[in-house]
């Protein structure tokens, strides 16, 4: 340890919440000064409070005084005018500390005023806010971009002087300070001469700082480049931003006393004002509000009074167990003084069961049957055998938990009646941190390193919420590898270290939401996102400081199935209660087995779906469970436990075990299981059981080994013999930290089984509910109507005159259909939908596209909307050709604005206009009778619609493709990694990759191909390698027909095609046809038809085999291959002159591998396909390649 010979304190500190400017955690800044011999430091982060209570608990803990503060911008006027010409002129630096309790709680005033009310570039207070707000603080003149340095750089020192007035009319001399700070820059020896004499000149106190932006020295290079990150530029732009010095580090006290050895007394200020700084924080006072019932009974009284009236209407008459479980529950909860909290959320999800928003608590709290009984929660916590202690430590007074999922349209609502009703109401800011992957591509970037190299360096670290680069380089071989041989590669990976785990930038927090009994200012500061206020500090730390926080999360899933409850109700009069549904109903059961679950929450990836095929659930339980071990780490168990479900035999280390583990088959799927394991056999409290699965998932060695010792003990007590005790808890080790939160998912399982209940039985109304919730989403609206189809529910077209904003059902009979949503066209907003439904509600049907643009307000239901409209076939209906409406617009338009200027004029109304000037319909009866070829009207289509309506591009091309495709991008998913396939589609999009080929450091960039190639069934994802690419670059264009030959890859959650051979569509008889066969017959056989015939095989040479199969005359059948050396290619010139000379139906094409290759160079030789009757590839893997060519 070093220690300081001059004392000092550190009064101007940035840490990594001065986002992507400060580059130090707060753990390292704090070790520093502790190295360094310093008792206290300053955090004065750019602008904001975000690591303020991060730093006050670490600081202590590690026994050095926190200073709470921040560098505020100031504005040079009003806080609230925005006038200025740019960023640099709309605010000063300000440095401000508070004192005490009184100035921090001035500190959190002003930086929620600077958010709320003076944003403008950055959140700025202004002087008047300050005089409102001062006490308690100190001030000091800041860096060079403070507002007295900046006058005396001005050369304007009188206004220098005329600033430090106003701040000194402010806190007086005693809390006014004029920083000196020298980081090598000549502006600084300027500034620090003029600040010297002014200081003199007006008795205000000096003070020396750095600037502080990283720990290290040596961390400079890395700083400049986390300022080039957030400045978008490389280090080699000479024009990037740049501090110029690498001294912004924590320097020692020796070195700062060497800076200014003229002015020790700004050295010993220093340390003065660090001891007049002693804030205080109480962490331990809770500032929720409290719960009011109508009666005049406390909140406990209330709750035992809700609870037991619940308990009645959920279990009828109460057996011991359940008044046991429930007076236990609420002792706990009561004791601990958390009555309060579980009213208010009793209360607003009441409100919301009375508004009819759907809603249910997720996550731990399923195990609390108070919540049961409260219906904050929809599962019996004694049914499905779930613990309120992985819930609440009954030991400890930590703030109970409770996660609710809303409608995501009613989220809003929600909050805002907690808001009305409780008054204190924020949302959570939440940060982004560079992650390992991300800090190397961006350091990447900044050092101007081939992105292909980047990219290639970044694939190498795993993918997972908790890697880092010091982890990968451990855990890598491929990537230590790299590290340790190509110092380029090293230099990227060791500055990426240093800026992994850095702040990045900030967003709200997707379902926090913090309650306060005050303003929510008098204990956070608040910042502002959009219209969304929130709190400065994230989740954990509101906590932390006594706030009441709760999670409101929006669930898509809940809006969908009440879309579909809603319409089955209004359409079919059939009311759906899904929280009493029978949850053993086998049509339901049968569709997950049967892998249908698109669509179903939680269940619809490719990879579940394989699950769910595999083991045919037949009961709730297996959802459950499935939904738990499809995830990181348990996946291993997951066929283990299928095979056992099925009825492989299974064994325990100990009988008390089996009775825990019956329902997952002796596998510990579940946290609850592992609880029970501890407590049954080891005599763990259950809460110190979770406590140790909590420990063993963060690898804390030291609780485990407590733990350890005390499970022994507990099962020497319950006569486990040692040994098994060992194994289990090794056993334990090994997977307990894989385990899932039964609570958790034991209510998703329900989610899941009501949205599967609702496709299985009102499939109509439940497809036009997913549709309309995933309109902004084309391509989920795509695979969706694909899903529709295959469910054989046909989707109608958008039409003007039948279509409403969603999609919606319509019956005609008793058949029903989907329409199309006119809110789903691409380019047609929801304002222009609500004016084209009200106007045909107003006077019935459009007649035309002249009739529709006089009856619609055009500027709402603009010349783009209408233009989509037609383009999509929305105007259909109307009887014209779309190209002829297409080509009228312009006209129909002028016709709308002058028939709307008469109107607004009061001369005429709409009708009477047009009779002037024709009749509506006559003029559109008029129209010609143009169309646009078929290719256009299909691109039209898929431009507005994500998909084709009329006909496909393939359709023509379906026979060829059924021929030699395979398989399909349907069936693909349900093929094997590697499987070889012919897959026959359309290029939808591509996107170019860039790669380095093979050969190391020198290795040539080159450039790679990622297709997405569309069939008549689905999409799909293709990776066309470099050789390929660079061949048929100028083929690989959107709209492209093509044959794919390749693998399939399922190593990602979706699978893909690593393409071997592209060929063009109209390519694939000649290049995918093993063998030709040529139907002959001997009766009236002439010897000019076999010449010629001979003459055609010579003009096609290519790589299939060709035979001949002869029916004699006495009506035998003799085959004839030609010789090796006869082999031709069957492209659609030479089909087309077979069927010439011998007429149609004469030649059998065999689909498979000729011998040879389809770009005539050899490589890449084909292997023989067989296929099976679903069209799949069949042994492929088996066969060996060919060696004739």
């Amino acid at each position: 340890m070093t220690d300081t010979h001059v004392p000092f304190v550190h009064l101007h500190t940035h840490t990594h919440y001065s986002l992507l400017d400060g580059g130090s955690k707060i753990g390292d800044l704090i070790a520093k000064a502790k190295a360094l011999g310093m008792d206290s430091l300053a955090i004065t982060d750019h602008g904001n409070m975000f690591g303020a209570i991060e730093f006050y608990k670490e600081a202590k803990s590690a026994g050095i005084k926190p200073i709470i503060g921040y560098e505020a911008y100031i504005a040079p006027g009003d806080r609230r005018d925005k006038e200025a010409k740019g960023i640099d002129d709309a605010s000063f630096h300000l440095l401000l500390l508070a004192m005490d309790l009184t100035g921090y709680r001035n500190l959190l005033k002003l930086a929620s005023t600077a958010y709320l009310d003076g944003f403008y570039y950055r959140p700025r207070i202004d002087k008047q806010v300050l005089r409102e707000h001062h006490e308690g603080l100190i001030c000091a003149s800041a860096c060079l971009a403070g507002e007295i340095p900046q006058a005396i750089l001005r050369e304007d020192v009188d206004r220098a002087r005329q600033v430090v007035e106003e701040y000194l009319a402010i806190f007086g001399p005693d809390r006014f300070f004029l920083e000196l700070q020298d980081h090598d820059l000549p502006e600084q020896k300027v500034a620090n001469e003029a600040i010297i004499d002014i200081a003199k000149a007006k008795g205000v106190g000096l003070i020396a700082t750095n600037d502080i932006h990283y720990t290290d020295q040596d961390d400079a290079r890395a700083h400049e480049i986390l300022v080039c990150v957030n400045t978008g530029k490389k280090l080699t732009d000479e024009k990037r931003l740049s501090f110029g010095s690498d001294k912004f580090y924590m320097r020692s006290g020796d070195e700062m006393a060497a800076l200014f050895p003229k002015h020790p007394q700004a050295i010993a200020n220093t340390v003065e004002i660090a001891s007049r700084c002693n804030l205080d924080l109480n962490l331990k006072e809770r500032h929720a509000p409290v719960y009011q019932p109508p009666t005049k009974q406390t909140p406990e009284d209330y709750l035992r009074e809700l609870v037991y009236k619940g308990a009645a209407e959920r279990y009828g008459e109460l057996t011991d167990q359940v008044r046991q479980r429930i007076d236990y529950e609420l002792e706990v909860i009561c004791s601990k003084g958390f009555g309060s909290y579980f009213l208010i959320v009793w209360d607003f999800v009441n409100w919301c069961h009375e508004q009819n928003i759907p809603c249910g608590a997720r996550g731990s709290a399923g195990g609390c049957v108070v919540g049961y009984c409260l219906g904050i929660i929809a599962e019996d916590p004694l049914e499905y055998d779930l613990l309120f202690e992985r819930f609440m430590d009954p030991e400890r007074d930590e703030m109970p938990d409770i996660d609710i999922d809303i409608c995501q349209d009613n989220r809003g609502r929600v909050i805002e009646y907690v808001r009305n009703k409780y008054g204190h109401v924020a949302q959570i800011i939440t940060f982004n941190t560079m992650a390992a992957k991300a800090a190397i591509r961006d350091v990447g970037r900044v050092l101007d390193i081939p992105l292909a190299d980047v990219d290639a360096i970044a694939k190498l670290v795993p993918i997972g919420p908790k890697v880092t680069l010091a982890g990968a380089l451990e855990s890598e071989p491929e990537f230590r590898k790299k590290y340790d041989g190509d110092e380029t590669v090293r230099h990227l990976i060791d500055i990426a270290k240093r800026l992994e785990g850095l702040a990045r930038n900030v967003s709200v927090h997707a379902a926090g939401v913090v309650v306060a009994d005050r303003p929510l200012d008098e204990f956070v500061p608040l910042a502002k996102s959009g219209d969304d206020v929130l709190t400065q500090f994230e989740g954990t730390v509101v906590e932390k400081v006594g706030l009441l926080k709760m999670d409101f999360l929006g669930l898509r899933t809940l809006t969908t199935l009440q879309r579909a409850v809603d319409l089955t109700e209004s359409q079919l009069g059939k009311k759906i209660d899904l929280d009493r549904l029978p949850l053993d109903d086998q049509t339901v059961l049968d569709l997950f087995g049967r892998g249908e679950t698109k669509g179903i929450f939680q269940f619809e990836s490719d990879g579940m779906r394989d699950l769910l095929m595999r083991l045919k659930p037949d009961r709730l339980a297996n959802l459950i469970a499935a939904n738990a071990l499809y995830r990181p780490g348990p996946m291993t168990m997951i066929d283990d436990y299928i095979q056992r479900k099925h009825g492989a035999e299974w064994n325990v280390p100990h009988p008390k075990m089996r009775e825990i583990l019956e329902e997952t088959f002796g596998i510990m799927v579940y946290q609850e299981q592992v609880m029970k394991i501890l407590n049954g056999l080891g005599n763990l409290p259950l809460r110190r059981s979770y406590n140790l699965i909590k420990a063993i998932s963060k690898k804390l060695d030291s609780v485990i080994a407590s733990e350890y010792e005390n499970f022994l003990a507990g099962c020497d007590q319950n006569g486990v013999p040692k040994k098994t005790a060992e194994e289990l808890f090794e056993l334990i080790r090994r997977f307990g930290g894989y385990g899932f939160n039964k609570s958790h998912s034991t209510r998703y399982a329900v989610v899941a089984y009501q949205t599967a209940y609702m496709k299985a039985y009102f499939p109509l109304q439940f497809m036009a509910a997913l549709l309309t919730f995933e309109m902004g989403d084309t391509d989920k609206v795509v695979e969706y109507i694909q899903e529709a189809k295959r469910m054989g529910i046909e989707v109608l077209p958008p039409d003007v005159n039948a279509s409403g904003p969603d999609f919606t059902v319509v019956y005609e009979g008793e058949k029903g259909v989907i329409r199309f949503g006119l809110a789903a066209v691409k380019g047609v907003g929801a304002k222009a939908v609500e004016a084209i439904v009200e106007a045909r509600q107003k006077e019935g049907k459009f007649q035309s596209i002249f009739d529709f643009c006089c009856r619609v307000d055009t500027r709402l239901v603009n010349r783009g909307v209408v233009e989509a409209l037609i383009k999509c076939g929305a105007f259909d209906s109307t009887g014209d050709k779309r190209k002829a409406m297409f080509d009228a617009l312009e006209e129909a338009l002028r016709a709308a604005d002058s028939a709307h200027r008469d109107a607004a004029m009061g001369q005429m109304s709409f009708f009477e206009t047009l009779a002037e000037q024709g009749d509506a319909t006559e003029t559109a009866q008029k129209l010609p009778n143009d169309e646009w070829d078929e290719k256009d009207l299909l691109a039209f289509e898929k431009a507005t619609l994500g998909f084709y309506v009329t006909s496909h591009p393939l359709s023509q091309h379906a026979p060829m493709i059924e021929r030699f495709a395979t398989t399909n991008t349907e069936k693909v998913r349900e093929l094997g990694e590697g499987t070889e396939v012919i897959l026959g589609g359309l290029i939808e999009k591509i996107r170019k990759v860039t790669v380095k080929s093979r050969g190391g450091e020198n290795g040539e960039a080159r450039q790679m191909g990622i297709i997405g190639l569309e069939d008549l069934h689905g999409r799909i994802e293709v990776v066309v390698f470099p050789d390929d690419f660079d061949q048929l670059r100028d083929e690989l264009v959107p709209d492209k027909m093509i044959f794919v030959r390749g693998t399939v890859d399922k190593r990602r959650e979706d699978p893909s095609i690593r393409a071997e051979q592209v060929y063009p569509l109209e390519k694939g008889p000649e290049l995918l046809t093993a063998m030709v066969t040529i139907k002959l017959s001997a009766a009236g056989l002439q010897a000019d038809t076999i010449d010629r015939l001979h003459e055609v095989c010579k003009a096609h040479r290519g790589q299939s085999g060709l035979a001949f199969v002869i029916r004699t005359a006495d009506g035998n059948l003799a085959t004839v291959r030609a010789g090796e050396h006869v082999r031709v290619a069957p492209g659609m010139e030479f089909l087309s002159r077979i069927d010439a000379l011998l007429g149609p139906g004469h030649v059998i094409l065999q689909p498979g591998r000729p011998n040879g290759n389809g770009n005539g160079n050899g490589k890449n030789r084909f292997n023989r396909f067989r296929r099976n009757g679903n069209g799949a590839a069949n042994g492929a893997r088996n066969s060996q390649p060919s060696t004739t060519g």
